[in-house]
């Protein structure tokens, strides 16, 4: 059956094409709830330390993603191919036993097993990446597969809401319970991500070949491109750090809105920025010039920042609702975010002609952004605890939009003159 299913796929693109998106799809959404499950939960009145108890779980999580990421710049870079599903299935059955152990150890002992769940957690992207990338349609396959994060997060928090009110389970049994109902159809879908047939002669024509890199590779890929790597990670690090804390305490905002009793409203609202950032994420493999796309890429990223803050001034204007302003500030921060998640590295690695893996590039990335979400939360909790978070979250927004737009713009001119100088080396 899986020799013919690959026969099936390689002769027929439009086969092809429709399967590896539904099946990318449909295994990242239901990653999601291991990803996001437990911010449904809001861990009112409890704090150790002095800090609040849900700023300690996503620190315990994201400190367990940026030891991830640290470790998947080699593990992830160098995976073979064909190691790649099941290393995905041994991912999430590691992160469903510690959500069993952080359910049965008390508080705030069990913070440790969300560090230990999120660190095999950490490398699902990059390894989901592999499978798609260095093809004529990676973009519309990426663009599915950001449409599936999109709308993940709040497929995860209404999960969460729907087990702890439908099924009365608590707020520390409700992330074990939440992916129980999705461990076998994560790793069916998983499964069917390996029968997905590798990258043919076309595609490495266009996009050039992609390979696991070794150590030296990685040295002499960040060696060439240091500056705009700097600049790039920095502009990253910032829009992740927004994009965490709009996901982590989207029940906190929505509740000061005056939307607490409305658990669809996460699913609600994603929707729409999905289906918008996919389109534009679909329409990008038209264009054939690898150069031209990557400067589009940029452009679309600079984009989204200027969204970010443009959405807030119009809100504090009383010119729109809630709904549209955390719907248009969403839609800003997912389509620089799905730019620069992957088809940045995509085009960049097409446009200046290296081999490699964009799994390497991604992941590298990630490890710093994870960090600087870390920096964010406890600021906000010792030095701006007097400030709720619909109030921190707007000055967030204007902060990470004017920065974010001028990093963009310099690492755009930056890898502009880099190109130039390729193309005509004695100016």
């Amino acid at each position: 059956m899986s020799k013919k299913l690959n026969e099936i796929l390689g002769r027929n693109p439009v086969y092809f094409t429709l399967f590896a998106s539904v099946t990318a799809f449909l295994t990242y959404l239901c990653f999601y709830p291991f990803r996001r499950a437990y911010t449904a939960a809001t861990y009112e009145d409890l704090a150790f330390w002095g800090v609040n108890y849900k700023i300690l779980i996503i620190t315990a999580q994201v400190l367990g993603f940026a030891v991830s990421k640290g470790l998947g710049i080699k593990y992830v870079s160098e995976m073979p191919p064909a190691h790649r599903s099941r290393n995905l299935i041994i991912i999430i059955i590691l992160s469903w036993i510690c959500y069993l152990l952080f359910a049965l150890v008390p508080a705030p002992y069990n913070l440790f097993f969300i560090f230990l769940a999120s660190l095999p957690l950490g490398m699902v992207y990059g390894t989901m990446l592999g499978f798609l990338e260095g093809r004529k349609v990676t973009e519309l396959l990426v663009a599915v597969l950001t449409a599936s994060f999109i709308i993940g997060s709040g497929f995860a928090k209404s999960i969460g809401k729907w087990v702890m009110g439908t099924l009365g389970v608590t707020e520390f049994w409700m992330p074990f319970v939440a992916c129980a109902i999705m461990i076998v159809p994560f790793a069916f879908f998983a499964w069917l991500m390996g029968k997905i047939p590798p990258p043919d002669a076309s595609d490495e024509n266009l996009r050039t070949e992609r390979k696991p890199m070794q150590k030296a590779d990685r040295k002499a890929f960040v060696k060439e491109f240091t500056f705009s790597l700097v600049i790039f990670v920095i502009s990253y690090v910032l829009l992740t750090t927004f994009r965490e804390f709009r996901d982590n305490f989207a029940p906190e905002i929505w509740k000061q809105l005056g939307y607490s009793n409305n658990s669809g409203i996460f699913t609600q609202t994603e929707i729409p920025i999905a289906i918008a950032v996919l389109l534009i994420m679909a329409s990008m493999r038209w264009i054939k010039n690898n150069h031209l796309a990557f400067r589009v890429i940029q452009i679309l990223m600079l984009t989204g920042g200027l969204l970010i803050g443009l959405g807030t001034i119009l809100f504090q204007q009383a010119l729109i609702s809630p709904v549209i302003w955390l719907t248009m500030l969403g839609f800003g921060v997912y389509l620089a975010y799905s730019m620069c998640n992957s088809l940045y590295f995509e085009r960049m690695i097409a446009a200046f002609k290296k081999a490699g893996t964009i799994g390497f590039l991604i992941t590298f990335a990630d490890y710093y952004a994870y960090l600087g979400s870390i920096l964010v939360l406890f600021y906000k909790n010792f030095f701006q605890k007097s400030i709720n978070y619909l109030e921190f979250f707007i000055y967030l927004s204007y902060f990470i939009s004017i920065i974010y737009v001028v990093l963009v713009a310099v690492s755009m001119w930056n890898l502009e003159l880099k190109r130039r100088h390729i193309n005509d080396p004695e100016d």
